[in-house]
């Protein structure tokens, strides 16, 4: 099968594309970007997909980062299509969010690709990592000791991203380069082994493929698959059992032990490592402070400090008790004392005092256009995604969801880092959840993106936010 028939074998399988997809191609101007963008270009002109435009981000790192953004120019000049382009001092905002310069490219990379499929009303956006990248992204995730979850490695899709390349190796995009004679550009800093992707690639692997399996790429590759689409089926389960055991309100976690030993081993672990994490946010969990939950929890272990918590059983109970991170000693109760949660109505409206505001919740039969893009105090919000009761609560160690438009899940707490709001104000925001805990909308910012309305016509769910002297 040649190049082009694997991608389109990729396509059909994940259901990637169809022929109104439209489509950006995020270009870097290396190899396999460039490809992508030519295979895509291809695929668009035999009625397969649409190929609206390219988008390029400079990261500001490296001193040849305009040369790259310049051949991006030329790259979309030549396929007769738009380029959209960002730039950001990437170190700068390493050090401002106090996160690592990869961490910092990463997001805010991936949050430009969010604005730009959104400005060109585009479906999705195409990333070209390979079947190489996700033989070397399982390799560094093993070496750092990940389960299931992390062995997956890279989707095919998420969200709004899909990866038409994935297998595709990358000699052979090369090739596919040469024998059309299409220039890219060389990231020098690929060649730098002290970083720990690049020494995968230049050392690790090829002595796997000389000494111990020529295939090596494809079986790391496949074994990924395997991992993900268990993980999948396992996390569900997780999900659906984890009410049953966990418990979690001012800064103090309860596991059920009855209902967790109920569960097969491979449940209890996921259901306490997310325990662990909602009880100590931000912390890195590891497989020993799983475990060790599990021994005090079903074998009779003493009590321990994990990562940020206490981990001591109480009767029927194990308690995870909260501490704040740089804290030291026992851990404290609470991390506020501004901690609410009230039943929201549907219809109906529930006062907040804490927040100083009333929440609202009425349904329409439609909603015309200009409430989905209405001030921040309203949401229109899908109605058949938000069945069940509703609540308001102040927000909680842990919490997670897909802020409408950035694609990707993040921790409301770095959403608040990244939206500047003031940490004296963070614990008013109300939050209005499903019946599952499920972030709707953080009020007065923004709604989850699988709760966006996506037919007007359709009924859907109006939410408010007033202060108690009117509206916002």
């Amino acid at each position: 099968m040649d190049l082009l028939g694997r991608v389109r074998e990729t396509i059909r399988r994940y259901r990637l594309l169809t022929p109104d997809t439209t489509v950006v191609a995020a270009t870097s101007g290396g190899s396999d970007s460039v490809a992508l963008a030519h295979l895509l270009h291809d695929l668009d002109r035999r009625g397969e997909c649409r190929l609206v435009a390219l988008a390029h981000f400079n990261h500001q790192l490296r001193a040849d980062a305009d040369r790259d953004e310049a051949f991006c120019v030329k790259l979309a000049e030549s396929l007769n299509r738009p380029l959209i382009v960002d730039r950001a001092d990437v170190r700068e905002l390493a050090r401002q969010q106090d996160r690592s310069i990869e961490d910092a490219a990463r997001t805010a990379r991936h949050a430009f690709l969010e604005r730009a499929r959104m400005q060109l009303a585009a479906d999705v956006v195409a990333l070209g990592h390979t079947r190489d990248d996700q033989a070397e992204t399982f390799l560094l995730r093993l070496l750092r000791g990940a389960g299931s979850r992390g062995l997956g490695s890279m989707h095919p899709r998420r969200d709004n991203l899909i990866r038409p390349l994935l297998d595709c190796r990358r000699a052979d995009l090369r090739t596919y380069l040469d024998e059309r004679a299409i220039p890219f550009v060389h990231d020098v800093t690929n060649d730098d082994v002290s970083v720990p992707r690049n020494r995968v690639r230049a050392e690790l692997l090829p002595l796997l493929e000389q000494r111990f399996n020529r295939s090596i790429v494809d079986a790391l590759a496949e074994e990924s698959e395997l991992l993900r689409e268990e993980y999948h089926c396992l996390d569900a389960a997780a999900i659906d059992r984890y009410g049953q055991v966990a418990r979690g309100d001012r800064g103090r976690w309860t596991l059920d032990v009855s209902a967790l030993e109920a569960c097969p081993v491979a449940l209890r672990r996921l259901i306490v490592r997310q325990a662990l994490s909602e009880a100590a946010p931000g912390r890195a969990i590891r497989f020993v402070d799983v475990q060790r939950t599990l021994d005090v929890a079903l074998a009779g272990a003493p009590a321990f400090d994990g990562p940020g918590q206490r981990v001591e059983r109480a009767g029927g109970v194990v308690v995870l008790t909260g501490r704040p991170a740089g804290a030291t000693g026992r851990p404290v109760a609470s991390r506020s004392a501004n901690l609410f949660h009230y039943a929201l109505s549907i219809p109906g409206e529930v006062r907040v005092p804490e927040a100083d505001c009333v929440v609202s919740a009425e349904v329409v039969d439609r909603v015309e256009p200009a409430v989905l893009t209405a001030g921040h105090g309203v949401a229109a919000v899908r109605l058949d995604k938000s069945t069940g009761a509703l609540a308001v609560r102040s927000r909680r160690p842990g919490d997670r969801f897909r802020p409408l438009g950035l694609g990707g899940r993040k921790k409301l707490q770095d959403f608040f880092v990244d939206q500047k709001v003031i940490r004296e104000r963070r614990d008013s925001v109300p939050i209005v959840v499903d019946d599952r805990d499920r972030i709707v909308w953080v009020a007065g910012h923004t709604i989850s993106e699988e709760f966006r309305v996506i037919d007007p016509a359709q009924a859907v769910l109006i939410l408010r936010l007033k202060g108690l002297g009117g509206s916002f």
